[in-house]
Order: structure tokens, then sequence, then C-alpha cells
């Protein structure tokens, strides 16, 4: 189908689709439904207002507040003269990978390494209890072990908590904190599941470019200076270029920090014992409001839907009251589960381990690749970060090779292109191939780019 057919075709949505309804919200759920179900694709355009507006006999008003009400929940944005359209990653759809093509090597999903995961042992007896835990919603053994845990890394204790994992905590920070509308300062390139979370709870997001040493100073305060009202970031093995905190980052980063003190910054900690770096922490400058969040899934078990949550006192009265109002707790079992393993001395020899393992596995897919004069970045966590002039000419050609990467478009707001590759469990010698063919499809793609 040409463009214009396709355009004409999504002009005429209205017929097409099925929207219907009399009043805002009858609208709104039927755009909705045609997203969830895949009738309207991603970028596809709805009908100007008035235009629906005279289709469905309602008045202009009625279909702008139903258009406003997707915006807030993350369905559609608006782009000016181009419209409102289905958005990019809706909050309504599904966001699971997709399936991994037979035979092919996958190295795209940021996951762990399993067999550098201990066994995971469950409590063998749990007794009854009467009534609920909102009261102690927290086990002291565990608590005391995160403490410790937090503690040697220079974060400071004295508010900590629990929650679902790093984004079930991160969403509960900024949905009690933020308003649908404020901005948000986020990394770019970024976690994919948080640049959809942000949107996904009607906020918008301001990109912060990042390096090596992680997010750029200048460009944190260009974000404040524009409205963001919290920081989201990650010190170390940051997700998809792999960035870390120097210390000398960290400073500048605070003195930035330092004029806008009503922002909440956020940590984002998830890999800190297999990331291969120093920890580095903001938490460290006497922030008025912060949070680090840590995670245990890429290091003790992806089963394991818990996270540690250290912050000011006023930043865990609103995370722990929104949680004792939904949640309530996170299971006293999953917590036994996780406090053995933490204090095991077994399961600290098996982590440190596994996380020279990953260093030695992302180092050698660096140096293969810079040996063939292909710039990469890498200097922590599971992933390289590869950047390229085309990603689907270079997905597609090592899916033809037998490799499955990731495209970076999915982490990028406004940085260039990438590529990322999940180095988890990729041997030395298979780097050696995977950068041999690399620089194969490089040099095809840029022949082709070349005409």
């Amino acid at each position: 189908m040409t463009p214009f057919l396709y355009r004409y075709k999504l002009m005429s949505v209205a017929e097409q689709y099925g929207i219907a309804g009399g009043t805002a919200r009858e609208i709104a759920a039927s755009v909705e439904s045609g997203v969830a179900d895949g009738a309207l694709q991603p970028g596809a355009s709805l009908p100007p207002v008035r235009r629906l507006a005279e289709e469905l006999g309602v008045g202009a008003g009625t279909v702008a507040a139903a258009y406003k009400e997707l915006r807030v929940r993350g369905v559609v944005v608006t782009l000016g003269r181009g419209g409102t359209v289905v958005a990019s990653a809706p909050a309504v759809t599904s966001r699971r990978p997709p399936r991994v093509p037979a035979g092919l090597r996958d190295l795209a999903g940021g996951h762990p390494d399993p067999g550098l995961l201990p066994a995971l042992t469950p409590p063998a007896r749990v007794e009854p209890v009467p009534g609920s835990h909102r009261a102690s919603p927290r086990l002291a053994a565990l608590k005391d072990a995160a403490r410790a845990w937090l503690a040697r890394d220079g974060v400071p204790t004295d508010a900590v908590t629990f929650a679902h994992g790093a984004l079930d905590c991160i969403a509960r920070l900024l949905s009690t904190e933020l308003r649908p509308g404020d901005a948000v300062a986020v990394e770019d390139p970024g976690f994919h599941h948080l640049l959809d979370l942000v949107t996904a709870l009607g906020l918008r997001m301001l990109p912060v470019a990042v390096d090596d040493d992680g997010i750029r100073p200048e460009a944190l305060r260009s974000a404040l200076r524009a409205g963001a009202r919290a920081l989201v970031c990650s010190p170390r093995g940051q997700s998809p270029l792999g960035a870390r905190f120097t210390p000398d980052r960290r400073d500048e980063l605070l003195l930035v920090l330092g004029d806008f003190p009503d922002a909440l910054v956020v940590e984002d900690d998830h890999n800190a014992d297999i990331a291969g770096a120093d920890a580095v922490t903001l938490t460290s400058g006497d922030l008025p409001r912060w949070a680090h969040v840590r995670t245990v899934s890429k290091h003790l078990g992806i089963d394991l839907r818990w996270a540690a949550l250290a912050c000011d006192a006023a930043t865990l009265a609103r995370h722990d009251g929104r949680m004792l109002l939904t949640s309530g707790w996170v299971s006293h079992i999953l917590q036994a589960t996780v406090a053995d393993l933490l204090t095991d001395p077994e399961v600290t020899r098996l982590v440190a381990g596994a996380a020279r393992t990953y260093a030695v596995r992302r180092d050698a897919l660096g140096a293969a690749l810079g040996e063939r004069g292909i710039a990469s970045h890498g200097r922590s966590g599971l992933n390289v970060w590869v950047p390229v002039r085309d990603e689907s000419a270079v997905v597609n050609g090592l899916r033809t090779r037998g490799w499955w990467i990731a495209a970076g478009t999915r982490f990028r707001i406004a940085s260039p292109p990438g590529v990322r590759v999940t180095t988890a469990t990729l041997t030395p010698a298979e780097a050696t191939s995977l950068a041999d063919d690399f620089a194969e499809v490089l040099a095809d793609s840029q022949a082709v780019y070349g005409g």
C-alpha cells in the first residue's frame, strides 16, 4: 500500500475502525479498545477533532476531552500539525518482547545467565498468620540485611522499605510525587520499560544525554530548567549504554542538583552486585529529596520480584502510604527467601564470581569490536551499545548470520541510533565471531547507504 493510500485510510479511521460513543469517556474507551486489539497500530492518525465530532454527532469539546484523556493515559500523543496519533508504545498494548526466531543466538533480552544464578530455596515451612501483615509489612531479618547491603556502598539507611521490583517502586514514587502532564528527566538512551512507564503515567519525558560516565551535567541542567520535577537515573550498569558514574561526574551532577532542591532524584541501581563498577551514588550528596532503588533479580533470580528502597523520610511516607492502600506488603515468603540468599556466604561467593564473568564477557566483545574499528560503549552491566547509522540494516544483517540483537529505537528519544547487545551469556570465542559478522554487516550497510 502506498503511503498516500495508507494515510487516506487512517484519516477515515472513525469508519474504518468503528470509533463510537456519545460522551468523552465512551469515545476514549472506543479508541483504547481499537489500540488494545491491534486495529489501531502505533503511529496511526486519529481524525481531527472537528471531523470526528461531526461523524459522531457530538460537540468538538467532547472529542477534545476524549483525546486529552487518551493522552494522559499514554495511549496517544499530539504532534502539533501532525495531529493526534497512537503512541509508539501505547500503555494499553502488550509490551512482551517478540519471540526469538528459531535457530538464532539470543543477545537481545538484557537477562542474566541462568548458569550464574543460585538455586532458589523458599522457606520449608510457613506458619499461618492471623489477619494480614499490614501492621508489620517488613521482616526484620531482611530489613537488617538490606540496610547492610546499602550501607556497604555509602547509601544512607535511616529510612528503608520494600517494593515489588524496581519499576513497581519507581511507578509508585512518580505517581505520588507528580501529576499527569508533569515532566520527568530520563536518560537518553535509557531503559525502554522505564520510558514506557513514564508515558503510561501521563508524564512528559525530558531526555538527558548519557556518555560513558553517566548523565551529562549540562543536559541535566537543561532538563531541570525546562521544568523536570524528578530525575530517574542509573549510577552503574546503565541500560543500554553501560555507563557508570565516576566520582568527578557525581560531584558535577550534585552541583547541578543543588540549584533545584525541589526535584526528586531516583537512582535505579538494578544490578548493583554484578555491574562490574564501584558504587558511586548521588545519595552521598545530602539531597533533600531522593530515593535509591535496588533489586536482586539480576544476580539472585528473575522470580524474586523484590526491591529495597532507601530514601528521605517524606518520600518513604508517601511510598508506603500508597503501597498500604494497594498491595499492602511484599510476600513474607519471598522476603524470607531473599533474606536467606543475601546472608548466605556461598551465594555471596557465587555472585562475586558471576560479576567477574560478566565483566570478562562484556569486555571481550568491546575489545573485539575495537580491533575491527567499531566503536562501542559498555563500561559496566550486561550490555554493549554500538552506535550505527542504520539500525534495521544491522539488526537484519546479523539476523541472517544467526544473531538476534536489539534495535536501539526503543531505547532512544533524541539520541543517535545504535543497537544493544546483551553479553551476559556471550563467551569470548563467540564475541570474536560476532565482531567479524558485525564488521561485514556494517561494510555491507554502508555500501548500500552510500549508493
